[in-house]
């Protein structure tokens, strides 16, 4: 069955315009004349639970989700009643939960990516077990971390049991409701920098292919690539779409430093989206 459908979330604002922030994929996917979409209302499925669509196929089809993270059992309930409408998404709920929740794919990647502790939410959690298990660590729940706040990038040796409570009470606060699943204690990875910025990449994987390679961190364009054959030891994790950050450490060696449900994964900055979306179809068919 050929997959030439996309499902986008609607704008908050109108159940029939796609969310502003997703327009330029969108465009992106239209402009390739290979995909129909569907709209799904942002504001009935994310609030209300209300699966809304903007059109039904009278058959079944196979679809790709282009859209914002949900919460594994989320997601599931999602599948479930679009299968309802005759749409069946590429992904199941078990390799969207696979992927999306770190934890549940970390063994795959062994000594490529940082080492990582998993502790249930809301533990009190050690200080002093970690700083014996790593010089300096970094804090995220079992999908991400709050970057672009003022909660640590790190900490190291110097942390106190008192103060890491206090923002670890911080970091609950900053994710809320996204909160998800656990809470990673991951080994922080000294990552080199070009031009101040960090050499990072994003692999979109699908059908087990290699579909997109692109910069992740708007580094210089002089900044080495990641190795072809890291890359290629990867496209045959459990699920037909998912996504691997890469990044450039200080020594010259490179980590996996993130994996995530193709469906939630962003494009990077510059990315083309048409391009994208062709790459896209031909793997996915």
């Amino acid at each position: 069955m050929v997959v030439d459908l996309i499902i986008f979330p609607s704008s908050y604002f109108s159940k029939n315009q796609v969310d502003e922030d997703l327009q330029a994929e969108y465009k992106g996917a239209l402009d390739t004349g290979l995909f129909d979409i569907i709209i799904f209302g942002y504001e009935s499925w994310f609030v209300n639970h209300r699966l809304i669509l903007t059109s039904e196929p009278v058959d079944l089809r196979r679809a790709i989700y282009r859209g914002w993270m949900m919460k594994p059992d989320e997601y599931e309930n999602f599948y479930n009643m679009l299968l309802n409408h005759n749409i069946q998404l590429i992904t199941t709920p078990a390799e969207y939960d696979m992927l999306h929740i770190f934890p549940n794919v970390y063994k795959y990647f062994g000594n490529d990516t940082a080492k990582m502790k998993t502790y249930s939410l809301h533990d009190r959690i050690n200080v002093n077990e970690l700083k014996a298990e790593f010089s300096r660590f970094m804090v995220k729940d079992f999908v991400k971390s709050v970057k672009g706040t003022d909660f640590p990038k790190y900490f190291d040796s110097g942390i106190t049991q008192e103060a890491f409570d206090k923002w670890m009470e911080v970091f609950y606060q900053y994710r809320g409701k996204l909160l998800t699943s656990g809470i990673c204690i991951k080994e922080y990875l000294p990552l080199k920098h070009y031009g101040g910025k960090t050499n990072e990449y994003r692999v979109f994987y699908v059908n087990h292919q290699i579909a997109t390679v692109s910069r992740n961190s708007a580094q210089p364009m002089y900044a080495p690539e990641v190795p072809r054959e890291l890359i290629e030891k990867y496209n045959d994790l459990p699920s037909n779409y998912y996504t691997v950050d890469y990044a450039e450490l200080e020594d010259n060696t490179w980590k996996v430093i993130e994996a995530g449900d193709g469906s939630v994964s962003g494009l990077s900055e510059g990315q083309s989206p048409e391009w994208y979306y062709r790459a896209l179809y031909h793997c996915m068919n």
